[in-house]
Order: C-alpha cells, then structure tokens, then sequence
C-alpha cells in the first residue's frame, strides 16, 4: 500500500459531526478503490460492492435504504451489528438509480459511514434527473504526486526538507534528483508499486501499454457510435505529439472537423485522462477561462506521457528537465503537482496570455492566491529570459511572481525593461507541490511597500 496524503482526509470526514456521503472521483487506475480498501481496516465492518456487477447493481433497483442495506449484507454474507461500518460503492457510475440514493442514505441512515467511487462519474450524472445537491461531499484523486513518492519509497528525510519553508540549501540537490527520477516513471500507482519493487524503468513499458489500452477500451463507454470511438482513440494516439497549444481541426494531421475533434477532447477531458488547460487575461481575481482562444494539453500522468513519447531512456540523462524536448516535460509535471494538491475540487489551471497585434506574451501558469494571481514561470535561464513575465508585472497591481527551475530557492528583486520593480521567488521543481505555501511565506516576507 502506498501512503496517499488524501487518506488523512478520509480521516478527518469519518470523525465530522454531520458526515455526508462521500463521493471520490478521479481517472481510473489512480487508486480510488485501493485507498477505500485501506480505509475500511479502521471500521468494524465493511461492506464492498461494485455496480459493474449486476447482483450488485440490482440491489439500487429498490426504494427502501434499509431494504437496500440488508440485501447488501446478506449478499456478501455479513452479520452487522452496531459497531461502525463502512459501506462503499465501487464504480458507482454504472447506476444511476445508486447515486440518487446517496441523498437518502444522508437523510435516513446517517450511522452509516457511505463512500462511493467512480472513474467516469461526468457521464453518469447526465442521466441522472435529481442529483443529490448538498447532500454528498467531494473528494477528487490524482496520480501520486512528488511528497507521496517519497512516502512510496520511504525517504522521511527527504520528506520532512520538502515541508521545510524555505527549502535548506543541503536538500537542494538530494531532491532535486529525487524529482527526477520521479519525473522519469510519472505517478500512476501501479507503475510506483512496480518500480519500488524492481527498480527498474525498462520493465514499466508493459504497465504503460496497458494503462493506455484500458484508457482507449473505455472509449467505448463514452462515445455514442463508431464514428465518435475512431476519432477519441485518434485523439488520444495523437495528442502527446501536438504542439503547445492546440488546435482541433485536422488533430494529429488528420481530416477531422474542430467541431468533431472538440467533442472528443472534452470527452476525455471529463474522463481525466487529457486536460484542457485553457488560458486566461486576468490579471486580479476571479481568474476568468477564455475558451475562444487556443489551449494546451495536460495528461492524466507525465509517466504516461513520457512513455508515449519514448522519451524516459533520454531523460535518465538529463540534469536539468527544461532543457529537454522544449521544456514541455517540466512545465507538465509542475502543472500536474497543481491538479494533484487539490483534492476537494476539480481543479482547472489556466496559463496566462496577453495576444496584441504587435506583441503576444505567455507565462505558464497562473495560481489565485486569495486577492493576488501570481504569475508562475516554468524556465531554467536567467531573468533576462523571463519577457512575458515582466510583461505580466508590468500590468499587475502587486509585485509577486515565481519561477520554477533547476537551481537552488532564493528570492530576488528584479526590474522590468520598462523600470516596474517585483519579487522573484526562484523554486526547484522539487517544490511544485508547495506553490501556495511558498506564495503565503513571500508575500508575508517581501512586502509590496519596499519599492
């Protein structure tokens, strides 16, 4: 089993006073039931079902909650008495008869600790006519990210100076390599466990494969015809070679319409298996989503990725991320730390763009940070590189803005070419799961006042 940050949340729902079912949504493979499974050995009882099975399925067909929980211990053979027991519902997209339920159990059976899971939840709740709103509580699952990796493989050291703020210069080059090999072999849970075990990256290609075929089979599930299942398997055998920012007429060099391909990477998009990072032109908060202009591509895992795009035995030489294959493999994982930090919303991150006539800008991310967007640079050259983020700073109202690379933490003033002074926190990679706590310590130390 590994360790998962969101376990200690499970923790903190099964002790609230008016407890909600609780309803864990996330891609498949990322470890939902794994993680309920290891949750159950803190009941007294724990009741399993799985609603691709009809037998289980059949159970939601009836109106009574207490009907339904008595058909469900006696299923599966359970004596249940009044010690606290776990029911989970396992694919819980299959009924939608299921999720409409989940209200009732809040209602009438509050003494029964309810957690359900499913990996294409998005589809179901189409047809599903009354939702129950405000009666279920959320928690999103992600690939493993970087503090988890070092749980994975048992380096508390290392753990304890990445949750130290700032970042001791000694941690600096331990982790960092740590970072790398993680960026190597990605977060999918089945491909840690694999490569805690062995140790060794050329035996991961198989799970990869396999991960990526189960992710193409499922196209069967969310598409309505023939048509729509050729152009989503097109999108996902294409998509890791698309340029930065995409565009959906003729995808992956093919004759496909925007309309027809657009569909598709939403789709997939609502599955979790490719993100559509959009861009933004705001400068103070709400961050506002501009769908009319082009975005990027996030997968589900850099792992995944990587292998797509045969790149893992190339990287393992690599010391600096950013200098290989256009800085694309770095930008992605610092975004994919981002996803996975948030767990109680499905988070949407945005990168910035200011598009003139004369002069377009892009700064890689931007993170909403209370009243302050900060600017998130993903580069491993020196400030004079840095041109869309002066760009950004010259327009912000605050004077706050962070670069991720491959050197060491420290904070700098810098100066735009047009004289506008700012704060430049420098970050390792390593530190892409520490965004907002980094953010909180810089503008408590470096105060807008001393320009």
């Amino acid at each position: 089993m590994i360790s998962r940050i969101a376990y200690q949340k499970l923790r903190e729902w099964k002790e609230l006073p008016s407890r909600k079912p609780l309803l864990i949504r996330g891609a498949r493979q990322v470890g939902k039931t794994t993680l309920v499974r290891e949750f159950a050995k803190e009941f007294d009882h724990f009741v399993e079902l799985n609603l691709e099975r009809d037998s289980d399925r059949a159970i939601f067909e009836m109106d009574d909650i207490n009907m339904i929980l008595n058909a469900a211990y006696l299923l599966k053979g359970i004596i249940v008495d009044s010690r606290p027991t776990l029911l989970f519902i396992d694919e819980i997209q299959e009924s939608p008869q299921a999720i409409q339920k989940l209200r009732y159990f809040y209602e009438d059976r509050p003494d029964i600790y309810l957690i359900a899971a499913g990996s294409l939840l998005e589809f179901a709740l189409r047809k599903v006519p009354s939702f129950p709103v405000g009666r279920v509580s959320y928690l999103y699952l992600s690939p493993i990210c970087f503090d988890e990796f070092l749980m994975a493989i048992d380096n508390i050291p290392a753990l304890e100076a990445l949750n130290t703020i700032p970042l001791p210069n000694y941690a600096h080059s331990v982790l960092l390599n740590l970072f790398h090999e993680y960026t190597v072999i990605g977060g999918m849970p089945e491909v840690v466990s694999h490569y805690i075990a062995n140790r060794n990256v050329s035996q991961l290609a198989t799970i990869y494969k396999q991960l990526w075929q189960a992710y193409k089979d499922d196209a069967e599930k969310y598409s309505t015809n023939d048509t729509e299942r050729r152009i989503i398997r097109h999108v996902i055998d294409s998509a890791p070679f698309e340029p930065d920012r995409i565009k959906f007429e003729g995808f992956g060099k093919s004759n496909y319409r925007s309309r027809e391909v657009g569909e598709a990477v939403r789709s997939l998009d609502l599955a979790g298996i490719i993100r559509l990072i959009y861009p933004s032109t705001s400068l103070d908060p709400p961050i506002v989503t501009d769908l009319r202009k082009r975005p990027r591509l996030q997968f589900l895992d850099t792992g995944l990725l990587n292998n797509a795009l045969n790149l893992q035995g190339d990287l393992l030489k690599e010391s600096d991320m950013n200098n290989f294959h256009r800085g694309k493999i770095s930008q992605h994982l610092v975004t994919q730390q981002l996803i996975a930090i948030e767990q109680t919303i499905r988070y949407n991150p945005h990168f910035w763009v200011r598009e003139d006539k004369d002069s377009n800008s892009e700064v890689d991310l931007i993170y909403q940070y209370g009243s302050y967007v900060i600017p998130i640079e993903v580069k491993s050259g020196k400030q004079g590189r840095l041109r869309s983020l002066h760009q950004f700073m010259e327009r912000a109202k605050h004077r706050f803005a962070i670069r991720l690379y491959a050197g060491m933490y420290s904070v700098e003033k810098v100066t735009t070419p047009n004289g506008t002074p700012y704060n430049l926190m420098n970050l390792p990679y390593s530190l892409a799961t520490k965004i907002p706590q980094y953010i909180e310590y810089l503008i408590k130390n470096y105060n807008d006042d001393q320009f």
